[in-house]
């Protein structure tokens, strides 16, 4: 379903996992990834959204830094990804993002964004800065950027035992946006959506989010 394609940024060309629908798109979704790039767990997910109608795509952020980063989820892979993160920064991030969207744009689609982890910092961001509706699934670096007003509709999803967002970063996200939807996952902790890896995947919770995050770009991208 999914497919590797080139997009145009400022920073060069960078790597993209697009996925299209069966059918007629309803709707156009940037998938941001984890800080382990755009393995083989965030193209099932691209290609999740491209199953449920919308044509997905998964930019490679880190290609202005280091290509074709694939990760593993050991501590040698999350020390690589938390340096590659933080050598690319968010600014980066965003222009790839913005360009990414732009290239969905392409037949009228409206555009939101999905991030994961390190990604769902960035959703947020691209909701902030580039005023895209936006999903954030437990982005944990979210919380210097809360004075930032949202310019589109926001949804967050965190899990209860995360000790990535404790209760009072959570509580620091529903006071700064009393208006965005924000759900808490009980016996969830951090990349609860991550179906690959059995130490973090709680499947029940991952499947509501899933469906309430379905609802929301319903909503928004019709």
């Amino acid at each position: 379903m999914g497919r590797d394609i080139a997009i145009e940024t400022s920073h060069g060309l960078v790597d993209g996992w697009l996925a299209e629908p069966d059918g007629a798109p309803r709707g156009a979704l940037v998938v941001v990834q984890e800080i382990f790039g755009v393995n083989e767990h965030m193209r099932s997910v691209t290609e999740r959204f491209a199953a449920s109608g919308y044509r997905a795509l998964a930019p490679s952020l880190f290609d202005p830094v280091q290509a074709d980063v694939e990760l593993g989820y050991g501590e040698d892979g999350f020390a690589r990804g938390r340096a590659l993160a933080a050598e690319l920064g968010f600014d980066r991030a965003l222009a790839i993002v913005a360009a990414a969207a732009e290239r969905l744009r392409g037949d009228g689609l409206k555009v939101g964004v999905v991030g994961y982890c390190w990604g769902g910092s960035v959703a947020y961001l691209a909701n902030t800065r580039l005023g895209l509706p936006a999903v954030s699934y437990y982005g944990a670096r979210t919380v210097p950027f809360l004075q930032e007003p949202l310019r589109a509709p926001m949804l967050f999803h965190f899990g209860a035992d995360d000790a990535s967002t404790p209760p009072a970063d959570v509580e620091a996200h529903r006071s700064a946006h009393p208006d965005a939807e924000l759900y808490v996952y009980p016996g969830a902790g951090h990349a609860f959506n991550r179906d690959v890896d059995p130490a973090h995947f709680h499947a029940e919770s991952a499947d509501l989010a899933l469906k309430r995050t379905l609802a929301f770009f319903e909503a928004q991208l019709s």
